[in-house]
């Protein structure tokens, strides 16, 4: 049984993807970062690997979407709280990412997202399993 996930991202400046995921608070995982990719540390079991493009083909035979244009994948995270969804979209926000839908708050759950300098979309969401409808 799988007991990690590992996200596959391209980019096309490592560096300034990394500095835009290290003014979220996420850090790297030092072991595999080079000049071609960095391990991005989203907990201690999921992490993004985000990978330069002319690397991120060695590893496919299709083209690469551009994420911009496209929707390739949405990567949904939870959060401990609403204003930790809100402090991270904002801070995406101020790191150049882009806000491509309001908030959405369903009573149990309330959730906000943004895109990346790529184009990637992560969602951030709050959930009140207590208050999830029967």
């Amino acid at each position: 049984m799988a007991t990690k996930v590992f996200i596959n991202l391209p980019v096309k400046d490592l560096n300034k993807s990394k500095a835009f995921f290290e003014g979220l608070g996420f850090g790297f995982n030092p072991q595999f970062t080079d000049e071609k990719a960095a391990c991005l540390v989203i907990s201690d079991a999921i992490y993004a690997m985000l990978l330069v493009e002319p690397y991120f083909s060695t590893f496919t035979k299709k083209p690469i979407s551009d994420a911009k244009k496209n929707t390739e994948v949405l990567i949904a995270l939870d959060t401990e709280s609403r204003e930790e969804v809100d402090r991270i979209v904002a801070k995406a926000k101020e790191q150049g990412g882009t806000v491509y839908s309001e908030p959405q708050d369903h009573g149990w759950m309330y959730q906000h997202a943004f895109a990346d300098l790529d184009g990637h979309q992560w969602e951030f969401a709050y959930m009140d399993m207590s208050q999830l409808p029967g």
